[in-house]
């Protein structure tokens, strides 16, 4: 029996010895990173900056792949079946804590199956209107919301992302009936709201920034905790008077759940060397987002939190999908 545990033990500190030898050794082969998000977007830019540092840092080709559809669960499900090795990424966004409410059934558990790496960077949003809109506050477009009950209409990327739930949030905190209308994604909504055939639409800074610049689209409140960078002259929501709209669109990378831990801190390290890197953080600021490079732990919670808050967004909506 003696002998046994002793070769049991030595077992066990043979395979302690071994697990940091795979961090060591990794990666000895290109890495995929699978996009939920179109080719050409602020995601797609930010992924394949980070994947061209990611590559000279590891001496290794990183290969980005757009798999848009679904609300990004098409990528997220790809990523799923991937072996988890470290060598396939899923970038993804908010969308990954809302689709478990939207959707019937998805082929994989978005709380269970995936292992954070990094929270990358969140995409601040906000309320902006065409310039035709007689309106230059929140506060004047909530009194014409209200003499003009389900009239004034609102764009956003689709039913139940982000920009659709922070339109619900909003006219639940001002009591205001507006008109949802959903595109199949923020660039053929601002197609629409620079032509006015929208009014309004709840969108991500980045995506109306230029148009913001060159007065083509009017910008009343951000859902910023304080005022953005770059951006001073547009008051919170919360110094609009409309308290609690707080709400960013989170970009980050999973991997399988089954990844080895050292193989994720090892991919967080790195990445979060690149995002901290100050030409880098330029870069990301200049598209409208903010840097965020956090720890796997850090990007669970908030995995989590955005996924009991949305459901509940949701359910108190009674958003579907059509």
């Amino acid at each position: 029996m003696r002998i046994f545990t002793n070769v049991l033990c030595g077992c066990g500190l043979l395979l302690a010895a071994a697990l940091p030898v795979k961090s060591q050794t990794f990666p000895t082969k290109p890495i995929q990173i699978i996009v939920s998000a179109p080719a050409g977007g602020a995601l797609d830019i930010l992924t394949r900056s980070v994947g061209q540092k990611l590559q000279e840092r590891l001496g290794q080709s990183v290969i980005v792949e757009n798999r848009a559809g679904a609300g990004g669960s098409l990528a997220t499900a790809l990523g799923a079946k991937a072996p988890a090795d470290g060598y396939t990424l899923t970038l993804v966004y908010s969308s990954h804590s809302i689709n478990p409410h939207l959707y019937a059934s998805l082929p994989y558990n978005t709380l269970k199956d995936f292992s954070p790496v990094v929270l990358m960077a969140s995409l601040p949003m906000g309320l902006f209107v065409n310039p035709s809109v007689p309106v230059k506050s929140v506060s004047e477009f909530v009194a014409l919301a209200k003499e003009n009950p389900k009239k004034i209409n609102y764009g956003s990327s689709g039913n139940g992302s982000v920009s659709h739930l922070l339109g619900a949030m909003f006219s639940s905190a001002t009591a205001t009936e507006l008109i949802h209308v959903p595109y199949r994604g923020s660039v053929p909504a601002k197609t629409d709201l620079l032509a006015g055939r929208v009014q309004a639409m709840f969108a991500d800074v980045d995506v109306v920034q230029q148009n913001i610049k060159n007065g083509q689209l009017r910008a009343l409140a951000l859902a910023t905790e304080s005022r953005l960078p770059g951006y001073e002259d547009i008051p919170t929501f919360a110094e609009a008077g409309v308290k609690g709209l707080v709400v960013a669109s989170q970009v980050g990378l999973i991997v399988p759940a089954a990844t080895p831990p050292d193989i994720v801190y090892k991919l967080n390290r790195e990445i979060v060397a690149i995002l901290k890197d100050p030409e880098m953080s330029q870069r990301v600021r200049d598209r409208g987002m903010t840097v965020v490079a956090s720890t796997p732990e850090e990007y669970s919670k908030v995995i989590q939190a955005d996924h009991d808050r949305f459901g509940e967004i949701i359910r108190k909506a009674n958003i579907k999908m059509d």
